[in-house]
């Protein structure tokens, strides 16, 4: 199955869980005070990190010189808000055409037990192969979190997967000089979040 293929398929998914999770009363998008979010003034999300790309380099904020960052939170087994993020983070980085080139997408995990860098690697490839898969110890994606004011916590379910994560879900841009410049819902359209970035890239 080609990339693309794949990446409908996981986004149609998605949608499907989504529909039965808002039906069912079931779905959570945030956890405590993730929809405050706008509330906190830029300079107070963000800073420097340390964590593993997906082929293993260790890398940190300062590891794409130049290029603006845009980062998402989640995880590989993600059954609903992960993949419909970075389908229409996807969807962005083809309506910006040659201006992705000044774009960095990042994916970071919060379940480093699970999400390996090859875990990653073949996960984001789903979607689009410029996006690069973070991972770290616990302690060091706990302080890329923070750093981000991303909320995350583990949670027991039924079945062979044991448990799932609950997890907030912005996706956010960064500046080449570390500075939040805006930040998305994951159900922001590809289309509209390109357009946002446009202005930011045509900055520097």
């Amino acid at each position: 199955m080609t990339a693309p293929a794949r990446r409908a398929v996981l986004i149609l998914a998605a949608g499907l869980a989504l529909l039965a999770a808002a039906l069912g009363g079931l779905y959570v998008m945030g956890g405590p005070g993730g929809a405050r979010l706008a509330e906190v003034a830029g300079p107070q999300i963000g800073g420097p990190f340390a964590l593993t790309d997906q082929d293993g380099r260790r890398v940190s904020e300062q590891s794409w010189p130049g290029r603006h960052l845009l980062l998402f939170f989640g995880f590989t087994h993600c059954p609903d808000v992960c993949p419909l993020a970075l389908g229409e983070v996807s969807v962005a980085l083809d309506a910006l055409g040659p201006a992705a080139a000044k774009l960095q997408p990042l994916f970071v995990t919060v379940d480093p037990e699970r999400d390996t860098p090859a875990a990653l690697k073949d996960y984001v490839s789903a979607f689009d192969d410029r996006i690069v898969g973070l991972t770290g110890t616990a302690e060091e994606i706990a302080a890329a979190a923070r750093a981000y004011r991303v909320y995350y916590k583990k949670a027991p379910v039924q079945g062979a997967l044991g448990y799932t994560m609950d997890h907030s879900a912005f996706v956010y841009l960064v500046s080449p000089q570390g500075k939040l410049e805006a930040f998305f819902t994951h159900e922001t359209k590809g289309a509209a979040m390109a357009e946002k970035i446009k202005g930011f890239l045509a900055k520097g």
